[in-house]
């Protein structure tokens, strides 16, 4: 993503969720405990825009998304959206899809690792945010659910016909956006859908533990291979390995691959620059 910026000044507050940022380590947290952390119009608008910014900004190295209160994310907000959804027409569906598939695009798309720690629910789209992190950590209490056709709308909803069997496998995926049904935690690690099961209350600890050790790391080298999973996902073998070998070459001539040499031979610990 471009670090060019216009006329736009830097958002000073965003209203639909709380962003802290602590020497290259962004906690962005849902906030409408009372909702379990339901989505609304403004919570996609929110989400889209803040990881543009900070994509941009270039100053965050890692991500953690949580959820404040008793889960992770309920999905989509059922009076402010669903309801509201009702009275749209076809041009306006089309303009709230399309924006909450960029809010996957952004996830996927933007510079640094993202974290998904979850506790309790991860429903619908709260699912699929978690889904499109390059990290899930989860607690034993956490939930997955896609429930889209539970409300008669496609399992392929944000993404999640495309991620889901890259990282579970079809025979999984399928099972889970056709049916609905909720997956806890000890299936979600057993399928593969989690990275890591913590303790009972573990889920933010863990994923702020594991974000402050990738920040601390070499940013360029995480950017490129996030960029690399990504883009490969589609690509025939031989595309993959002339990608790879143009990537590699530049990040040989860069900072950090010297400072790991120059690290390794003088015995101490390198010293990354995400250069």
């Amino acid at each position: 993503m471009s670090p060019f910026i216009g006329s736009a000044p830097r958002t000073e507050r965003w209203h639909h969720l709380r962003l802290a940022v602590d020497d290259g380590v962004a906690t962005v947290t849902l906030a409408r405990p009372e909702k379990l952390n339901a989505l609304t119009f403004g919570a996609y608008a929110d989400l889209r825009d803040l990881l543009a910014e900070l994509s941009r900004e270039r100053t965050v190295r890692a991500l953690v998304l949580g959820g404040e209160g008793r889960g992770f994310c309920s999905g989509g907000d059922v009076d402010e959206i669903i309801g509201a959804t009702l009275s749209m027409d076809t041009a306006q569906l089309l303009d709230f899809n399309r924006m909450t598939g960029q809010v996957v695009r952004a996830i996927r798309e933007c510079p640094f690792p993202v974290i998904a720690a979850v506790h309790g629910v991860a429903a619908g789209a709260g699912a699929v945010l978690a889904l499109a992190a390059d990290f899930r950590i989860a607690d034993p209490s956490a939930r997955f659910a896609f429930l889209f056709t539970r409300v008669g709308l496609s399992g392929g909803d944000m993404g999640a016909a495309y991620l889901l069997p890259r990282v579970v496998g079809l025979g999984h995926a399928t099972r889970l956006l056709m049916l609905g049904e909720p997956v806890r935690a000890p299936e979600a690690e057993r399928i593969g859908l989690l990275s890591e099961l913590t303790e009972d209350g573990g889920a933010d600890a863990r994923a702020a533990e594991l974000a402050r050790r990738l920040a601390d790391g070499p940013a360029l080298a995480h950017a490129q291979t996030k960029a690399l999973l990504t883009a490969e996902l589609d690509m025939p073998l031989a595309a993959s390995v002339e990608l790879d070998a143009n990537t590699q070459a530049l990040l040989m001539n860069g900072e950090d691959y010297a400072e790991f040499h120059a690290a390794f031979t003088e015995k101490r610990t390198p010293k990354w620059r995400g250069r």
